[in-house]
């Protein structure tokens, strides 16, 4: 496996965390965002500008938040240097987190940031808090609903309810928990509730989505040849139709129609074809209520498999894109996950790391992307060092994930 190497570049962490409706839709993401290295040695002021604007600027934006609004923390700094308006108001939502004290400058900055059209979000918000004063400027609200009493947050509801702010649920993290919060009066909701398997092992899976964790297992076998996927292809008239309507699709620009799965196969080849065809099965087992859990899960599993790539052990870096997907198997099929995974060929070590009970490198590679996308930035880089990857690896790895993940989605969007 690849040693680690010194890098004594910044590395700049940027993932995200969605923001959905009451129909599991995206409505935003919030960025999550912080740098290593060279911002030491600048002075903090400039740092967190550094950051925020390169978070934005390397990955990009459409790529980050696919057109919905990106949520960024504005610190002190930011807001009363102006920051913020290198950036589009019709893009962004400025959070402001309780822990800024609010003065005159805040006040105004705050009203020019109103005045400009920037939307605003005030954080862990409480009553009789000094952030009463910004409301007149508040789009959003957000409220953490592990750390506020019920009886607050009803009274929050009830105070702002003829306001038109948006009200946030934070930290919603179990269906249970959304439910509550819809009971509670919220409009919006974030945390990982979505991504929690809602067990209903007494049902049968429905034949359908069987089919579909069948094909998913036989499209990831090692060494898949050309005759072989163009079987499993052409034998789903679905997958055959959406595949063909994909490469003849605008993205492509090909100058003469492509009429079969076999001609697909030989112009672009087998691994793009896999991945497609990997996707619509992920798509179609997904019974969760949101594509966002199938996003989540293709972008895990093609920052595991990029991952890989770095692995001397292609056994190991082969299972990796399968691994990631499976690791959200359980909520998207409704089974316990060792239920989940049971009919797919996993090696003994790759069933082991998925199910968590033994923490080798491919686990520590799980774990390191799990970790990244929510954010926990010390936790990822202690489980990348597990894995005999870098930091520096895992961010770009994240990147190129939702770089993958947003192009394919604009070339489905093209041949629907």
């Amino acid at each position: 496996m690849a040693q680690p190497n010194a890098d004594t570049r910044e590395t700049l962490y940027v993932a995200r965390q969605a923001i959905l409706d009451a129909r599991w839709q995206v409505f935003g993401y919030e960025l999550l965002y912080r740098a290593d290295g060279g911002a030491a040695n600048v002075s903090s002021d400039l740092a967190a500008a550094r950051v925020m604007t390169d978070a934005v600027l390397n990955v990009g934006l459409d790529t980050l938040t696919g057109g919905r609004p990106a949520f960024l923390n504005l610190t002190r700094s930011l807001l009363v240097t102006e920051a913020w308006s290198v950036l589009s108001p019709a893009a962004v939502v400025f959070e402001l987190h309780n822990n800024i004290q609010i003065d005159k400058e805040v006040i105004e900055m705050c009203k020019q940031l109103h005045d400009a059209g920037y939307p605003l979000a005030l954080c862990d918000f409480t009553l009789d808090s000094d952030a009463e004063a910004l409301l007149r400027y508040a789009k959003f609200i957000k409220v953490d609903v592990t750390a506020t009493s019920l009886d607050a947050q009803l009274a929050i509801v009830d105070y702002l309810q003829a306001s038109g702010i948006k009200l946030i649920a934070e930290n919603v993290e179990s269906g249970a928990a959304f439910d509550a919060a819809c009971a509670a009066g919220y409009s919006l909701f974030q945390g990982h509730f979505f991504c929690q398997p809602k067990t209903v092992s007494a049902a049968p899976v429905p034949a359908s989505r069987l089919a579909y964790v069948q094909l998913l297992t036989a499209l990831n076998r090692p060494r898949l040849s050309l005759s072989e996927i163009e079987d499993l292809i052409k034998h789903d008239v679905s997958l055959s139709y959406k595949v063909l309507r994909c490469i003849n699709s605008a993205a492509y620009g090909l100058r003469r129609e492509i009429r079969s799965i076999h001609e697909a196969l030989v112009l672009l080849g087998v691994e793009p074809i896999r991945s497609w065809a990997s996707v619509w099965a992920v798509a179609g087992l997904n019974s969760s209520g949101t594509f966002e859990l199938a996003t989540t899960a293709l972008v895990r599993a093609r920052c595991c498999e990029l991952l890989g790539e770095h692995f001397s052990n292609s056994e190991e870096s082969a299972e990796l894109f399968l691994i990631g997907l499976c690791s959200l198997l359980d909520a998207m099929l409704g089974r316990p996950l060792h239920e989940a995974i049971a009919d797919l060929p996993l090696s003994p070590a790759a069933r082991s790391a998925v199910l968590g009970e033994e923490r080798n490198p491919v686990r520590c590679v799980l774990d390191a992307v799990v970790a990244y996308e929510n954010g926990l930035w010390d936790e990822a880089a202690l489980a990348s060092h597990g894995a005999g990857l870098t930091p520096a690896l895992l961010a770009d790895a994240y990147a190129g994930a939702l770089r993958w993940a947003r192009e394919f989605s604009r070339v489905v969007a093209m041949a629907a």
